[in-house]
């Protein structure tokens, strides 16, 4: 899991974007969607599939949309990924050739490796919070900061 899949990287610009407006409100679905380039569609399912994580929930209404429920520097990236691809099995493979019946049964001699990449890219994603990625968009002046 280099990079995540687009669904994913979706979810973690979603999360970015509440993070950005934390204790602004509720932030409306289509700001959201806007504001990170996320087709309107996929956002619906994705924050309802989140609002179960306990990090995001939602106030209907009017003046309703989408917050974080805890703060940016308590997010970890690696938390939002783990609760995504919690229907995985923790003995699926990340690579294999195959997702029904991979043809090494056991026998695959890059296993070892893509656990090993597998873990060190979560060790990147878990000490990278939302605050995190705030603080870096600001400090490098990018278009979209606060």
């Amino acid at each position: 899991m280099l990079v995540p899949p687009k669904k994913n990287q979706y979810a973690l610009r979603a999360i970015f974007e509440l993070a950005k407006h934390m204790d602004q409100g509720p932030v409306k679905i289509s700001d959201i969607a806007a504001a990170q380039s996320i087709p309107l569609r996929f956002l619906e399912v994705i924050l309802n599939q989140l609002k179960a994580s306990g990090i995001v929930d939602s106030k209907r209404g009017f003046y309703g949309g989408y917050f974080l429920v805890k703060p940016p520097n308590q997010v970890s990236v690696g938390d939002v990924l783990r609760f995504l691809s919690r229907d995985l099995s923790p003995s699926d493979c990340i690579a294999c050739v195959s997702k029904t019946s991979c043809p090494f049964d056991g026998r695959c001699a890059f296993s070892s490796l893509w656990i090993r990449v597998k873990q060190a890219a979560f060790d990147i994603y878990d000490e990278t919070s939302f605050q995190d990625l705030i603080d870096r968009e600001r400090d490098a002046g990018w278009p979209g900061e606060q």
